[in-house]
């Protein structure tokens, strides 16, 4: 048996089949099967035989560099994420060079765009020819990513098909969209989340719109409202079946307007909140309020829209009474420590891919957190490490673009809410900065190309 070959905990390895001679992977022996940044990613059918297309972006720094690629499908699984979510993905097998050796290794594919490392490796791959040593990197030596030197960024349609799916009202951040694409020379078409319908018993499903299939978008930008969640995101999934780029994946607006569920996943991923609690039992309560530091405390409600539903609760027979209320209309809630604005501040920020874009502070006037009324909003500047937890919260969550909410404290920002449909009417007012124009320049840089014609596209 040949001696086990040594590598640290991220390394420099190459996928030949894939075209890809470089990449830098993260040795991850806690997830059993190994994962593959992937965009556009189409089950086809080639010469009796079912594939994967796709594409990825071997250089996190060099997004304009882009490799396609086709695999053999292996299977498809469901996949328990670093985060606790499940995710279906397709498993290809190919093969994988370590230094001067390589073998096969199954791969599953996923969006791994905020992701520092483009690849992970799961213990499947290593199959007792591998040895981890977790103090060290880059044991076989450091690749070049000059090798992609030679690939030419593509040049982008003229014009994107992009489908805002929406609910029916109007609103500033719809229209803004709009003429903000139609201004860059894109068709931009607004279709209503509940008047689709889908197909979903055949190989070759289809959405219908208003009586028709609605035409191939290269892009959609979903904007439904909390009340229409369940339908929006079943249409937004089967865009994705299609391999329609979407700005919000399902599973992140899903998870982003579960309130309890996004706690959930911050507090696991170590992203810095507030003390919060969760309980059913009423003889609970008590005990509930003295886990997030006793009053005053916030409670809010765990389903409609972020920001609706939050109450200031000043003393502890007051929470009781609020909590009694909450449990007598059958509301899902959670309580929350108060940090007072004296000793923080209210942080709102966009996030847009791996950067904020624009922040503003609120400045409370009332005790009652979910009027709108009762605050004023300024512009704020942030500090590296406020960017830095915005930005990581989303990336939890699983957002491209996202609100942010975070308290400036003296032990550093806390995220208190994390919103998949953010208003836009205030932020580009009091910063001034064009932040739809930016969604669209987003869009234009990762909205791929369809595959040709050649190809038979095989989804389900």
């Amino acid at each position: 048996m040949s001696k086990a070959i040594e590598i640290g905990w991220e390394e420099w390895i190459a996928l030949p089949e894939l075209k890809l001679p470089a990449i830098r992977a993260k040795v991850d022996t806690g997830a059993k099967t190994s994962a593959l940044h992937a965009f556009m990613v189409e089950k086809i059918f080639e010469h009796g035989i079912t594939k994967v297309h796709f594409g990825i972006h071997p250089i996190p720094e060099r997004p304009e560099v882009e490799v396609y690629c086709k695999a053999d499908l292996v299977d498809e699984r469901e996949i328990i994420s670093s985060n606790g979510t499940s995710e279906l993905r397709y498993v290809i097998r190919t093969m994988a060079q370590f230094g001067t050796k390589k073998w096969p290794i199954e791969v599953t594919l996923t969006d791994r765009e905020t992701m520092t490392y483009r690849m992970l490796i799961g213990r499947s791959a290593m199959q007792g020819k591998l040895l981890v040593v977790p103090e060290k990197s880059f044991m076989l030596g450091k690749l070049s990513p000059s090798v992609y030197d030679h690939i030419q960024p593509k040049k982008r349609k003229k014009s994107l098909s992009i489908c805002l799916l929406s609910s029916s009202r109007s609103t500033y951040t719809k229209e803004r969209l709009i003429t903000a694409a139609e201004r860059r020379g894109h068709k931009i078409e607004i279709v209503n989340a509940t008047r689709c319908y889908v197909d979903i018993s055949t190989n070759r499903p289809t959405i219908h719109y208003q009586g028709k299939p609605l035409h191939r978008f290269d892009a959609v930008i979903p904007r439904f409202s909390a009340a229409v969640t369940y339908y929006g995101v079943a249409i937004l999934r089967q865009f994705e079946s299609l391999g329609t780029f979407c700005v919000n994946s399902s599973a992140s607006i899903t998870h982003s307007r579960d309130r309890l569920l996004t706690h959930q996943l911050l507090g696991r991923a170590g992203v810095a909140m507030p003390t919060t609690a969760f309980a059913h039992y009423p003889g609970d309560t008590k005990d509930m309020i003295k886990i997030v530091g006793g009053a005053p405390l916030v409670i809010k409600l765990l389903e409609g829209p972020q920001g609706k539903g939050v109450v200031l609760a000043e003393t502890n027979k007051a929470a009781e009474a609020v909590i009694q209320a909450f449990r007598g209309l059958k509301a899902n809630f959670i309580a929350q420590e108060y940090i007072p604005e004296s000793v923080s501040k209210d942080i709102h920020c966009i996030v847009l891919g791996t950067k904020v874009v624009a922040a503003i502070e609120k400045v409370h006037r009332e005790h009652d957190l979910s009027t709108s009324n009762a605050m004023r909003s300024k512009e704020i500047k942030l500090t590296a490490a406020e960017k830095k937890q915005a930005v990581r919260a989303a990336r939890v969550v699983g957002l491209k673009l996202a609100k942010v909410n975070i308290l400036r404290t003296k032990e550093g920002p806390k995220v208190i809410d994390v919103n998949a449909s953010p208003g836009l009417s205030e932020f580009e007012s009091l910063t001034g900065v064009d932040i739809v124009s930016q969604i669209i320049e987003y869009i234009e840089t990762h909205a791929r190309p369809r595959l040709p014609k050649r190809i038979i596209r095989f989804q389900v």
